[in-house]
């Protein structure tokens, strides 16, 4: 199966482009959104993080509070790391069944931490970016964050030059949703021809 790997920092837009990909009949598997199932209320995962952080982690309807756990493990590195050693694993495990199962001419991974992480072979990276001030700005308005929240995350991602210097291809993210996704039909055909080479 040829693997597209889609990633990009927070606010940057990856889930409109993963999303018009679905909408071409790609299967698409989203890191974050399996990372949400682990820890659906009743779950193992749940449990867990319920038991080292206390009451203060569950909404009201027994749901994980995820403001509050993300403020806890970005203020506390030996949490964040106790966190990942929990539920990596079970993401990983996750996401490389379902792109087993993937029918579509290729598949696509978006995963925020795609190049930081080395737990995934893609055949392409394709990042999503736009510059740092507008990123930040989408990132705030989307999740009603502080401004410094959303940029302390930023600091904790890998550097846009980073990102770019990695990427095999680029959705230019910074103009209209029009403009973003024509790029992301040409690059569906590009994909589409790799991946009968492969």
């Amino acid at each position: 199966m040829f693997i597209v790997g889609l990633t990009g920092g927070i606010g940057s837009g990856k889930t409109t482009v993963s999303d018009h990909f679905q909408a071409l009949g790609i299967a698409v598997v989203d890191a974050d959104r399996v990372a949400r199932e682990i820890v659906e209320p009743g779950s193992d995962c749940l449990q867990k993080i319920h038991k080292k952080f206390g009451d203060a982690i569950l909404l009201q309807d027994g749901s994980l509070n995820r403001s509050v756990l993300r403020t806890t493990i970005f203020e506390n590195a030996s949490d964040r790391v106790w966190l990942e050693q929990l539920t990596h694993p079970l993401i990983r495990d996750i996401i490389l069944k379902r792109l087993k199962q993937a029918r579509s001419p290729y598949a696509v991974l978006s995963a925020p931490l795609l190049l930081e992480s080395e737990a995934y072979t893609v055949d392409r990276v394709l990042v999503v970016d736009l510059p740092e001030t507008l990123q930040l700005e989408r990132a705030v308005t989307r999740d009603s964050a502080s401004r410094a929240h959303i940029e302390k995350i930023i600091a904790s991602q890998l550097s846009r030059e980073a990102r770019l210097k990695q990427a095999d291809d680029i959705v230019d993210n910074s103009q209209s949703l029009e403009h973003t996704l024509a790029q992301v039909d040409q690059l569906h055909q590009y994909y589409l021809q790799l991946s009968q080479k492969t």
